[in-house]
């Protein structure tokens, strides 16, 4: 049995309490009906820990937005979603939240202060970070709340998450779930603590464990945790004790659960004990109770009858493909500014950094060691200075969390940009940039306003951990913009286009070229349209389409060739009409690129070409890449290593075709 402690609660918000109580349940129960007549395809259960959802979302501001998992129904119950909009969600059906794009509960809602999560679990964490980051930096009362399971604090996402809401102090809720099972791996084999709420004293925040079958508990925990988190300004950790009634989603079964477990927990239901403690306080009879039921249900089917009736969904693959970027500013026609001044690469990119710091007031930029520092290669020296460390922000080295704390600020209208102090340190953000950025408009319609600052290549002696080109790896994924600029003219350019873009760029700038390269840059505030290519050098034999160091490398050794050099500058979206005609006037192409060469985008090109182009090709199209290897630290082998060794050669081979 439940013992409730009803405080100073009125009996208005006690019957409120318990209709959002019922309402996920009731739908739970038709839901599991329509699965077994295949009217729906899945099925992830909360019935048990309806009260966790439901508490929490009552004890917040409604603008207070919420992460939710899998068994949080009760948050876009109690958050007011229409029930035709969620049938439609579950069904597939264009008129939910995600157009028929994500599966029941893989969505979000900015009406609804909604984060949708993602199969991965972990990031969610973060981008309450961000969301909470927001507030903070506004000067709002206001928290951000993310649930997470058992199973998911044994995911580095949860340990980044709360070191660096701890770190920067800021007002997070992070509640966990703990129904005994992730699937089906019990907690004796997640971990060794006896509590999880005793982990927070790891992060220097306050935490407690609660039972989160009691609504009333968890309601007024929440509440009172609520208003420490804006008064401390600091986070907190809940852990809400509970149990799943059902399997992981209705395919897994439950048979690895012991039998007394179910009986144990049954006793604790959260409805059924709120429901008796309503009725012996007389704050309900079971006449009312069963009127608020009725409505309930009769709200339910309404929702289904309009979902039923809805016309089947169209196939659009036009629809598809628009949706995968958040709308982006029509861009000027692109022409050359006149200057009189020289910039190195390296400073052309702080001109830009500082330029957009100045025009965008809520431009955050976040990275190892880039405030006081400015950075491992200084492109951010000085900034600090200028714009506060609210602005320029020191992060611990935790990849995953940043970027998901970017997000969090994308979604409350700030711009963010994250530097990598290595492209190659990008695989500790990988997930969140390909399954979440990249994503999430495609998904819900939420863009994601951040930009990757990767610096990137080889040439300096860095060794295999410093030295990557893995630009290949986000070219292959829809949603990411890719920049690679070769220039400091275009480094500037196409810098400024990526902080007014809206979308997540992935923004590659080569280390070599930092202090070795200079040419004129305006002073001006001027952006490179992405998705254009540049013309470096026309010419009448061949085609050398490359970008980055490769672009120096063809001027370089390319001297005696007619050669039609282009500057891709952007990787995706890539410019097919200035490759289409080059090849159409020369008729041979060499796609160069300093990445390895499996895998890499030369791949991509050469296919499109010789799909599209080939009755103007007079040679098989040839590729020069780097070495299938690892990038090698001693200068020799670097240097046989770099597809640079191999240009002169392959071109040759080409010409004498």
């Amino acid at each position: 049995m439940i013992t409730f402690q009803r405080r100073h609660y009125d009996d208005a918000t006690l019957i409120a309490l318990y209709r959002n109580l019922v309402k996920p349940r009731l739908i739970e129960e038709k839901m599991l009906n329509l699965l077994r007549q295949g009217k729906i395809s899945k099925w992830f259960s909360g019935i048990g820990q309806e009260a966790i959802s439901v508490g929490a979302t009552m004890a917040l501001e409604p603008d207070e937005y919420i992460m939710t998992l899998h068994r949080n129904l009760g948050v876009f119950t109690t958050r007011g979603m229409p029930f035709y909009r969620l049938f439609c969600q579950w069904q597939g059906h264009p008129n939910g939240y995600s157009k028929g794009r994500e599966r029941s509960f893989h969505f979000g809602s900015n009406e609804h202060h909604i984060v949708g999560m993602i199969s991965h679990l972990g990031p969610q964490l973060a981008i309450a970070n961000g969301i909470a980051l927001a507030h903070k930096l506004r000067g709002e009362k206001k928290v951000a709340l993310a649930f997470t399971g058992e199973g998911g604090t044994s995911e580095g996402d949860f340990h980044e998450a709360l070191n660096v809401a701890s770190v920067w102090d800021l007002p997070v809720i992070f509640v966990i779930e703990n129904n005994g099972y992730g699937l089906s791996t019990p907690v004796t084999e997640q971990y060794r603590c006896s509590k999880l709420s005793d982990r927070a004293v790891a992060y220097g925040m306050e935490g407690m464990t609660i039972d989160g079958n009691n609504i009333l508990e968890v309601y007024d925990t929440i509440r009172t945790v609520r208003d420490y988190c804006i008064r401390e300004q600091r986070p907190y950790l809940v852990e809400c004790m509970t149990f799943r009634m059902r399997g992981h989603e209705e395919a897994s079964g439950t048979k690895y659960v012991p039998k007394h477990l179910f009986e144990e927990w049954a006793r604790k239901d959260p409805i059924v004990n709120y429901e008796q403690y309503l009725r012996a306080n007389q704050i309900l009879t079971p006449h009312e109770c069963e009127e608020i039921k009725t409505a309930i249900r009769e709200e339910i089917e309404e929702g289904l009858r309009r979902a039923f009736a809805d016309a089947p969904p169209q196939v659009n693959e036009e629809q598809e493909l628009a949706d995968i970027y958040a709308p982006s500013p029509v861009p000027d026609e692109e022409k050359e500014l006149p200057t009189t001044r020289s910039l190195r690469f390296v400073d052309a990119i702080a001109e830009a950094i500082r330029q957009a710091m100045e025009r965008h007031d809520n431009l955050i930029l976040m990275g190892q060691d880039i405030a006081e520092y400015g950075g491992v290669f200084k492109v951010t020296e000085g900034l600090v200075e200028r714009f506060g460390k609210d602005r320029v922000r020191n992060t611990p080295l935790c990849e995953s969390a940043i970027v998901g704390a970017a997000l969090g600020l994308s979604i409350k209208g700030f711009k963010s940009m994250v530097e990598m102090q290595f492209a190659d340190f990008v695989t500790c953000g990988f997930n969140q940039i390909v399954n979440n950025l990249a994503k999430i408009h495609w998904r819900w319609g939420q863009h994601a306003d951040v930009v990757i600052r990767m610096p990137t290549g080889a040439g300096v002696g860095a060794g295999p951990f410093h030295s990557q080109s893995n630009e290949a790896w986000f070219v292959h994924t829809p949603g990411l913009k890719v920049v690679y600029p070769s220039t400091p003219y275009d480094a500037k350019g196409l810098l400024l286009a990526s902080f007014e873009d809206p979308n997540p760029i992935m923004y590659f700038e080569h280390k070599a070229l930092y202090r070795s390269i200079s040419g004129p840059v305006p002073e001006a505030y001027y952006t490179i349209p992405i998705g254009k290519g540049r013309r470096v050098r026309s010419g009448e034999e061949v085609t050398i389409i490359t970008y980055g160091a490769g672009v120096h490398w063809a001027l370089e050794d390319c001297t005696d060739v007619s050669a039609d050099i282009i500057d891709l500058r952007s990787l995706l979206p890539w410019d097919k009409e200035l490759i289409a005609d080059s090849v159409k006037k020369t008729g041979k192409v060499l796609i160069l690129h300093e990445d390895t060469l499996t895998g890499g985008i030369g791949g991509e090109l050469a296919a499109w070409i010789g799909e599209h182009l080939f009755r103007w090709l007079d040679a098989p199209v040839v590729r020069c890449a780097s070495l299938d290897t690892p990038v090698p630290f001693s200068s020799l082998l670097e240097q046989q290593f770099l597809a640079r060794r191999r240009l002169r050669p392959t071109l040759q081979k080409l010409l004498n075709f």
